[in-house]
């Protein structure tokens, strides 16, 4: 799933993202490591896991990566 960076925080690595119908995520510096990634800008386009159920407060992204980037289990192209 695709999503917009709406706010990050160098110093924790976390923040949330926009998903394309308006629903806002939040993520922490664990899904921001697991990419392996050292920034993110606002409105940047990124690729993410989320856990939890759908409608629920719960939900929130345990990966993400920018979009251009494999995800995980993920291998680019030669």
């Amino acid at each position: 799933m695709q999503a917009t960076v709406s706010r990050f925080d160098a110093a924790t690595r976390s923040g949330t993202v926009l998903l394309d119908d308006g629903v806002e995520l939040p993520y922490d510096g664990d899904a921001f490591d697991a990419a392996g990634i050292r920034l993110l800008r606002l409105g940047q386009r990124v690729r993410i896991e989320v856990a939890g159920e759908a409608g629920s407060s719960g939900r929130r992204v345990v990966f993400l990566t920018i979009a251009t980037l494999p995800g995980r289990g993920q291998q680019r192209a030669r």
